[in-house]
C-alpha cells in the first residue's frame, strides 16, 4: 500500500524564521493538532510565485504580519516526508512531503500587530521563544528541518 505514495512528488514550500528585537523566534500552535506542537510560519508556493514573495504572503496570511525586513535567505533547501498515517490525507493526498526554502526575517512591528485570527486560521496561539528551543516542541517529522534551520540561524546571529 505504501508503494503508491513513494511516487508522489514533494510540495514546494517556504518557511520563515521571524525574529523580534530580542532575537526570539515566533512560533505558533496549530489548530489541527491537539498535541503541544509549535511551528514557525510556513506554507506552499503558488504557481509561478517567487520564494520570497511566497514567504511574505504566507507570513501575512497566517499571522497578519507585514512589517518585516529580510535578514537572509537560508542556503539550500530543507525536506521532510509525511509519516505513514498522514500520507494520502494532508494536501489532499497529492504530496509525500515538502521541500522548503527558508528565510530569516526581522519583525519590525509591535506585538499588537500580530493577529492569528485570520480568514483561514491555522493557529490557536502564538509566542516568542529562544532559538535554542524551536526543536523542543516541533512535530517529529519536521525535527530534521528545524535542527538544520536552527544551526543556520545561530550562525547568522553570531
Amino acid at each position: 500500500m505504501l508503494d503508491k505514495f513513494k511516487k508522489l512528488p514533494l510540495r514546494k514550500g517556504v518557511g520563515i524564521v521571524l525574529l523580534n528585537q530580542n532575537n526570539e523566534v515566533f512560533v505558533a500552535k496549530r489548530i489541527d493538532n491537539p498535541n503541544n506542537y509549535w511551528q514557525m510560519p510556513q506554507g506552499g508556493i503558488d504557481e509561478n510565485e517567487d520564494y520570497l514573495d511566497a514567504a511574505t504572503r504566507e507570513l501575512e496570511e497566517e499571522t497578519s504580519i507585514t512589517n518585516v525586513k529580510l535578514i537572509k535567505e537560508l542556503d539550500g533547501f530543507q525536506t521532510y516526508l509525511l509519516p505513514q498515517n498522514l500520507l494520502g490525507i494532508i494536501w489532499k493526498g497529492k504530496y509525500k512531503g515538502q521541500i522548503q526554502k527558508w528565510f530569516c526575517m526581522r519583525f519590525l512591528g509591535s506585538n499588537n500587530e500580530i493577529n492569528i485570527k485570520t480568514k483561514k486560521p491555522e493557529f490557536l496561539e502564538w509566542k516568542w521563544i529562544n532559538i535554542e528551543d524551536i526543536t523542543k516542541n516541533v512535530v517529529d517529522f519536521k525535527l530534521n528541518v528545524y535542527n538544520e534551520v536552527k544551526k543556520k540561524v545561530l550562525d547568522i546571529l553570531k
